[in-house]
């Protein structure tokens, strides 16, 4: 029994230099711009069964913009960042330079109060082995890049430290196949009609 999972990653809400932690603004105009470039690649993937999203503004808008109507789950926020909430790593690290630091090398670190990187991947992960595994079932879900990540790192079972090599652009795409436990990275070639 397998399944295979398509994690889409939310489009833009922010340029990349502005993105700040914990956000949870709405897409922005390039964000939906971008969408509406990519719908071609990406609609095909809502003939998934179950369809999901991140609860944040920017993944149900972009859920719903590609006809996906999926369904929130709170096991796919992006990570609990405390204090640090709202706030860019430019901002963070000239408060908390020394926090910013354990943060990035500790997986167990939590220097802003919320959730650690270890954390935030094994939720992440938890949510992806209680998937229903029927048989060639599709699952889709649409999630803010951080979990793309966080989900690429638990099923490949690498170390946590991995995640800050793992690049997830908006609108990427990470296929994974198998069942609580035993997940595989699937490279696909694209169905293209």
């Amino acid at each position: 029994m397998h399944v295979r999972v398509s994690l889409v990653a939310a489009a833009r809400s922010s340029a990349l230099l502005a993105e700040r932690f914990d956000d949870d603004r709405p897409l922005d105009g390039a964000g939906w711009r971008a969408v509406e470039a990519a719908a071609r690649r990406l609609v095909p993937l809502g003939a998934a069964e179950l369809r999901y999203c991140s609860p944040t503004p920017r993944s149900r808008a972009t859920g719903q913009a590609l006809g996906y109507a999926p369904l929130a789950q709170p096991a796919l926020r992006d990570c609990d960042m405390g204090r640090w909430r709202g706030l860019t790593l430019a901002e963070v690290t000239a408060r908390e330079p020394g926090a910013v630091d354990l943060w990035l090398g500790d997986p167990y670190a939590a220097p802003h109060g919320g959730e650690s990187l270890l954390a935030f991947i094994t939720r992440v992960g938890g949510w992806l082995d209680s998937r229903p595994a029927d048989d060639g079932a599709a699952i889709l879900a649409v999630a803010e890049p951080a979990v793309v990540r966080a989900a690429l790192v638990y099923a490949l079972q690498a170390p946590p430290q991995t995640y800050w090599n793992v690049d997830v652009r908006p609108l990427s795409t990470l296929t994974l196949a198998g069942s609580s436990g035993r997940w595989y990275l699937s490279l696909r070639e694209p169905d293209i009609a």
